[in-house]
């Protein structure tokens, strides 16, 4: 179950998951804990994806802009449509006249074990302990390269989009 859910103080809109089974939950712009039996439930659903598009439509009306939102493709379909769109790497790296071919071995010889930031804060949620706290992530990331303040953004960016919810100040990946 997915809820769109709005902070009350600072009138952000976020994505709670399992919204009847935590007690709190954490507003990710202004970090005020709420109650999650007060907090305003503008729209449920079990699929993820529809809870997403229904957080976007409440904000693009928040500001004025659901005349443009309606003529907009489901974010689903932009996602496509984005990958979709351009050239490929290939056809880029010939047309900038390197050799695709050498470029692609030499990025299949990187070690399985070369992660991208995000993907180490995403680890660190997953591994560091049942419940991590924002101290035990940012100092898994820290052991693995991640500086700390690339870290918090991080994770803040993985709470905004719904990616990880925050309760009691512990973290888990949803």
């Amino acid at each position: 179950m997915y809820a769109v859910v709005g902070c009350n103080k600072c009138n952000t809109m976020w994505l709670l998951s399992n919204p009847r089974h935590a007690k709190t939950a954490t507003c990710p712009r202004c970090q005020k804990q709420h109650q999650t039996k007060k907090l305003k439930h503008f729209f449920e659903s079990d699929d993820r994806a529809a809870a997403q598009e229904a957080r976007a439509a409440l904000l693009a009306k928040k500001h004025g802009d659901s005349e443009a939102f309606a003529d907009v493709a489901h974010t689903a379909e932009l996602e496509r449509l984005v990958e979709d769109a351009g050239v490929d790497d290939h056809e880029y790296l010939t047309e900038s006249g390197l050799d695709a071919d050498t470029i692609t071995e030499a990025g299949e010889m990187r070690t399985s074990r070369s992660r991208s930031r995000k993907e180490i804060v995403q680890d660190a949620i997953e591994t560091a302990s049942d419940r991590p706290t924002a101290a035990d992530i940012h100092e898994y990331a820290a052991d693995h390269g991640v500086p700390k303040s690339a870290s918090e953004k991080i994770l803040e960016g993985l709470v905004r989009a719904g990616d990880v919810s925050e309760t009691g100040g512990q973290y888990r990946l949803l």
